[in-house]
């Protein structure tokens, strides 16, 4: 249950954004009959009242009270109605600043107290900006709907990396990098299966995860434990921790467990599914007579909101005597803070984290998602001299549940 005043203060927001957005319902559909305008307006009210029901209800009850899976959507939807109501809100200004330069000038040059003068027979830009506010908020709103059904459409990528240090052992070797499971977001266990089930397709060598197994409790992977434990490779699987590993957005103790016994249960659901978690600390990986190192460490971000556990000063040590190195670091930010300045001998390192935000646009030769505001390296591949980062969109989802243009990735690296 989360705190009342909090929830009251976004409802405030919320009814005052539908006032506003209403206005522009009003004018598009002023040419409509009484009986039309009517039936808009009641519908549209009784959208903002489920949807500040459903909103308190979400906010201001346990989360047992309702299925999780109709707790998920309904949270997911009310916040999809708030950001295309917003999206709109952005034309509607654009519209109503218009109009009051328009204003002041006609008051300033001309003595006009009038307002907006429409003539001849075209829509005014009134009408015409109002129709497109609310067609960019209801596009938006209708593909975070159709994201629903993209969360489990696993998209497998196949990368070819070269490096002129890899020793003749490793040339050829597949890896398979997932990220971000986020157990406890899943609803539909037959799909994750089949996600798993493509991985094993892949027949890879190696099994690499980089961090955020859970959302944030340990026994979120209860019912998933027979789903991830069939996860295997010829040379192993390896784990990192993400930052919701550490039970960081939950109130602790919780159901009697600690924060501190909670992370020492994840660490145990590691070790039982077979993968090597690495926690600071790296390992001589070996093939075909050749060695390389594989580094892990725990969650370390340049961003001031997430944990800073990961200690490369504890995990490089003795790595030096190694030809190549792979660094497994569930957040990209640490690649530029501090990977690239402090470890240029690392050639390969492997993220997650930012899910491609679960909403962008990926083209050939173009690709966008707001996240890229925040993290210079989000998706794909990125190089500065000899060294490499890739940074996959992640297996699972959290928040949202759904995926908008960027799909759940299952990585293939090859180096060649």
């Amino acid at each position: 249950m989360r705190s009342p005043l909090g929830a009251f203060i976004f409802v405030a927001l919320m009814l005052l954004l539908d006032t506003y957005v209403f206005q522009a319902i009003k004018t598009i559909s002023q040419s409509f009959s009484p009986k039309v305008r009517s039936i808009i307006y009641v519908v549209y009210w009784s959208i903002t009242v489920l949807a500040v029901i459903g909103f308190l209800l979400f906010v201001l009850t346990d989360a047992d009270f309702m299925p999780r899976k109709v707790r998920t959507y309904l949270f997911a939807t009310i916040i999809g109605l708030f950001l295309a109501k917003l999206i709109a809100m952005v034309f509607f200004l654009i519209d109503d600043v218009r109009r009051a330069i328009q204003w002041a000038a006609a008051k300033l040059f001309y003595g006009n107290t009038e307002g907006e003068i429409v003539s001849g027979e075209g829509i005014s830009r009134s009408v015409f900006l109002s129709w497109l506010g609310i067609a960019a908020g209801g596009g938006l709103f209708s593909s975070l709907i159709y994201g629903y059904g993209n969360k489990y459409n696993y998209n497998v990528k196949r990368i070819q990396l070269h490096f002129d240090d890899l020793p003749a052992g490793f040339k050829g070797i597949r890896i398979m990098h997932i990220s971000d499971i986020h157990s406890g977001s899943f609803t539909d266990k037959k799909a994750v299966l089949h996600g798993v089930q493509e991985i094993l397709n892949e027949k890879c060598d190696i099994i690499l995860f980089t961090g955020d197994l859970v959302n944030d409790k340990a026994t979120e992977m209860k019912d998933y434990m027979d789903v991830f434990n069939q996860l295997k490779a010829p040379m192993g699987v390896y784990s990192t921790l993400g930052n919701h590993d550490y039970g960081e957005y939950v109130s602790w103790p919780n159901n009697g467990i600690t924060k501190a016994q909670n992370l020492e249960n994840l660490k145990i659901v590691h070790a039982q599914l077979g993968w090597r978690l690495l926690m600071n600390e790296h390992v001589a990986l070996e093939r075909n007579g050749d060695q390389i190192a594989l580094i892990g460490i725990e969650n370390w971000s340049a961003k001031a909101r997430f944990p800073k556990y990961g200690r490369m000063d504890l995990a490089y040590p003795g790595a030096e005597k190694y030809p190549f190195k792979i660094l497994m670091s569930h957040d990209p930010s640490h690649w530029d803070a501090q990977v690239k300045p402090d470890y240029p001998a690392i050639d390969l390192t492997l993220s997650g984290h930012t899910h491609g935000m679960q909403f962008g646009i990926e083209i050939p030769g173009f690709k966008w998602s707001p996240v890229q505001y925040v993290y210079k390296e989000w998706a794909g591949l990125y190089e500065d001299a000899k060294q490499k980062l890739y940074v996959n969109r992640g297996f699972g989802f959290i928040g949202y549940p759904g995926r908008v243009g960027i799909l759940p990735e299952l990585t293939v690296i090859e180096l060649v």
